[in-house]
């Protein structure tokens, strides 16, 4: 029996044979068909001889280029010689648009070359392909990246626009300010409400309690921006028609002052300091609905969902409740209700701790509420409405006021109280704070928005509106479609229903 011998290149051991050796890969295995093996062993054996140079002599400080074969050699070149090989390297290497070989030196700063291949290489440009060309064109290119406008929207922090408020009331629970479809902003002083036109400067004097003693305690337009709600500290709630500037509906029910309203399509729900929700319908002489009586103290929060679907309130019980509308609005044989009879909320949220008063609903996720606390709570909270999971909370380290959704970008504002009383732009879902607000002297208690979305107002307790372009400017008139879809948002566009309907 004789030994084997490695088979020689001639006696090539059968293997399977394959279909092509080309297009085939491996994510672990290197492809060696894709490997220059020249140039790697030049490479190396170029790294080999600089260091047996270093170690000979250390007089030598440039690199050496010699033979595999004259490892022993030492040739000393000149700096000029030393320049020229290495011109001539690159020159040789990167003819085919590679990467050269091992160091930065060689390759004038580039990256260095992946060791191992495991695809085959992409083929080579056709001749007479000028890919300098190219290249100066895309490297001398300094124009606007892709979405940099959004990363780097200038944002001022300096009020547009500054109007004095005397006797805005300083009490925490009460909301005093909206802002209609109609560019008209509505604000609540002591006993009187006024309006001003944002498009011309008007101010009119709308109404004033008969009584001396009341005040106003709560205001809120309808999607038509034609009739706004009113609630007063004797416990009513008033609708005014403001082209006519006259009452056209007194509502009934509360046993203290209505502190909260909100709108849905023909419905309004009052809040009040009685721990109330009552819900109205304005087409009926006999308005009341239902009533909802989980709170254990004064509603000081009331927002209906962009779709009228849902219905959050906020109470000084430090309590969050959504109300499904099927179930709360009354008439219906599904709804949810209680032992004595009462509809029931969807979910009963105890995670503030202190006062929810600031509401606002997502315009671009339906079921995404976020809540503010007060003062020993300071922070803004974000809820999954369909199942009540809290998706996320974040430490404002003050009280939370009042919160505006952007209808442009993801985006939220709050206003806050003790010691800054200053707004904070927020950017969601990071919750990053993009720029605060600084002016007012005191508690930043009410904040609305414009009809296109831009502008917000806010009302303090040092007696001033303050105009922000919190949420950029149109001044290019690109969201021209947008902005007409978005005016009056915060309610569904079912005004049209308003319009038509005798509120009496």
């Amino acid at each position: 029996m004789t030994a084997s011998s490695t088979p020689s290149s001639s006696q090539r051991l059968g293997k399977t044979p394959s279909k092509s050796n080309s297009g085939i890969s491996d994510r672990f295995i290197p492809n060696r068909g894709a490997i220059d093996m020249e140039h790697a062993h030049f490479a190396l054996c170029r790294d080999l001889d600089n260091s047996n140079n270093s170690s000979s002599s250390n007089n030598i400080n440039s690199s050496n280029i010699t033979s595999p074969t004259s490892k022993n050699n030492i040739e000393v070149v000149s700096p000029s010689k030393e320049e020229y090989k290495r011109r001539l390297a690159r020159g040789l290497l990167d003819a085919n648009g590679e990467n050269n070989a091992a160091d930065n030196n060689m390759n004038g700063g580039k990256k260095p070359a992946k060791i191992l291949a495991f695809k085959n290489k992409a083929p080579s440009m056709a001749d007479g392909y000028d890919n300098a060309s190219l290249t100066h064109l895309y490297s001398g290119y300094n124009g606007p990246k892709p979405n940099a406008h959004k990363q780097f929207r200038p944002i001022p922090t300096a009020p547009e626009r500054i109007l004095d408020a005397p006797e805005l009331l300083d009490d925490y629970y009460l909301n005093l300010l909206d802002w209609s479809s109609d560019n008209i902003v509505a604000v609540a002083l002591a006993s009187t409400v006024y309006l001003w036109n944002a498009g011309s400067g008007d101010i009119q004097q709308l109404m004033q309690c008969s009584n001396e003693d009341d005040y106003i305690s709560s205001v809120s337009w309808a999607a038509d921006g034609k009739h706004i709600a009113i609630g007063t500290s004797n416990a009513e709630a008033q609708i005014w028609d403001v082209t006519a500037s006259r009452q056209v509906r007194s509502l009934k029910g509360h046993s203290a002052r209505v502190s909260a309203l909100a709108w849905n399509n023909a419905t309004l729900s009052t809040g009040a300091r009685d721990n109330l929700i009552l819900n109205h319908d304005v087409r009926i002489r006999e308005h009341l609905t239902s009533t909802l009586s989980a709170h254990e103290q004064e509603v000081c929060g009331l927002k209906w969902s962009p779709s009228g679907s849902q219905l959050a309130s906020g109470g000084n019980d430090n309590r969050l409740f959504i109300w499904d509308a099927a179930r709360s609005l009354g008439g219906g044989g599904s709804s949810r209700r209680g032992a004595a009879g009462n509809p029931q909320p969807l979910h009963a949220i105890e995670g503030h701790q202190a006062a929810v008063k600031a509401l606002a609903w997502c315009p671009f996720q339906s079921n995404l509420l976020a809540s503010g606390g007060g003062t020993a709570d300071r922070c803004i909270k974000f809820w999954n409405t369909h199942t009540g999971a809290l998706l996320n909370s974040v430490d404002t380290h003050s009280q939370v006021c009042a919160l505006q959704w952007s209808k442009h970008e993801r985006e939220l504002l709050s206003s806050h109280g003790f010691s800054q009383n200053q707004l904070c732009l927020w950017k969601y879902p990071s919750m990053t704070k993009m720029a605060e607000f600084t002016g007012h002297s005191a508690r930043v208690l009410h904040m609305a928005q414009s009809p296109d979305g831009y502008t917000v107002v806010s009302a303090a307790a040092d007696e001033t509106l303050r105009f922000w372009k919190a949420f950029g400017d149109n001044d290019s008139g690109r969201r021209a479609e947008k902005e007409v879809k978005a005016i009056g948002s915060g309610v569904p566009r079912a005004s049209g229903t308003l319009r038509s309907v005798n509120i009496r």
